[in-house]
């Protein structure tokens, strides 16, 4: 008896059977690779270096970023979905790559199925802001402005199924107007600081800096309370529009199957970092600020926003950008 336990425990090992808990109780053991879906320098990439120099110091292994660029993030979606659930390949995500592109375009992912969710790290308001020549100083006025010049009045936005175009939609379709979307690659506020596109919807990050010094002017906030980084402006929710939300954050992602005492020990240190004053700081400069949610918060959020972009995407014909 006491040899077939042994062969049998053997098998188990030689399976892999018995190594899951020895392998998260250690982990890390060597690098781990944090996958960003956006090229060196963008906002997704700079926060995820804060975190993964947290991770590497508590950890003491390497957290190197891979920077696997294209589809609003999608290739590198699915890069960690497709990869072995072992915890050597985590992922910054942005939230348009599996909240808003599964309604614009057939993915190789399922977002709620294919990954593990972590935690929700920063989140970040966009801004409405017009050319400071528009007689426009509050959402009533851009309302009535856009309904006495039908068919004149854009808004630049950083490309087609970002946030917030799909804020833009959301906004037309409950104003009972339209405004024409103007992708660009990124930031679009030279083109509203001279008037060439009169209203531009941008991340707080960006725009903030050109509101303070009154180069454009902000007008609402699209998260549902007022922002630490513009405490002055009033959110949509205050102006009419109760329970609008439209926000960009960052999570921290994994393969579906990921061991529990990985996800936890991802997520707790992730907490520590958010912690940090000196990390605080730097993520305020960029207009984000700290969520720390649950796994089971994140899921939740993504599961609600698919279907909500979704309708919004249906609503006002959105289609794939070139």
């Amino acid at each position: 008896m006491q040899s077939i336990v042994r062969m049998v425990a053997g098998c188990l090992l030689a399976f892999g059977f018995g190594l899951p808990a020895t392998a998260q109780t250690n982990w890390p053991e060597k690098p781990v690779k944090l996958v960003v879906g956006f090229t060196a320098g963008s906002a997704t990439d700079v926060t995820a270096r804060l975190f993964a120099q947290k991770f590497a110091e508590a950890w003491g292994q390497p957290v190197v970023v891979e920077n696997i660029a294209g589809n609003s993030g999608a290739i590198g979606v699915d890069r960690v979905a497709k990869s072995v659930p072992d915890g050597y390949t985590l992922m910054w995500s942005g939230n348009a790559a599996i909240t808003v592109l599964p309604s614009l375009q057939t993915l190789p992912f399922d977002p709620l199925k294919d990954l593990t969710p972590i935690s929700t790290a920063l989140v970040m308001p966009s801004v409405f802001l017009v050319n400071n020549d528009l007689p426009v100083k509050s959402i009533a006025d851009l309302i009535a402005y856009t309904k006495a010049n039908p068919g004149k009045v854009s808004y630049g936005t950083p490309g087609v199924g970002t946030p917030q175009h799909v804020a833009g939609e959301l906004f037309a379709h409950l104003a009972g107007i339209k405004m024409e979307q103007i992708p660009y690659r990124g930031a679009n506020l030279t083109d509203v600081m001279s008037g060439v596109v009169p209203v531009g919807i941008q991340n707080a990050g960006a725009a903030m800096p050109l509101v303070r010094d009154g180069r454009v002017r902000g007008i609402a906030v699209t998260s549902l309370k007022r922002s630490a980084s513009a405490p002055d402006l009033p959110t949509l929710a205050e102006q009419g529009f109760p329970g609008f939300e439209a926000t960009s954050w960052f999570a921290l992602m994994g393969p579906a199957g990921l061991p529990k005492p990985i996800v936890d020990k991802v997520r707790a240190e992730s907490l520590k970092a958010l912690a940090d004053p000196e990390l605080l700081k730097k993520v305020s400069a960029m207009g984000l600020e700290p969520v720390g949610s649950t796994p089971e918060e994140t899921r939740a959020a993504i599961a609600g926003d698919i279907p909500k972009w979704g309708q919004v995407i249906k609503d006002a014909g959105i289609k794939p950008g070139p």
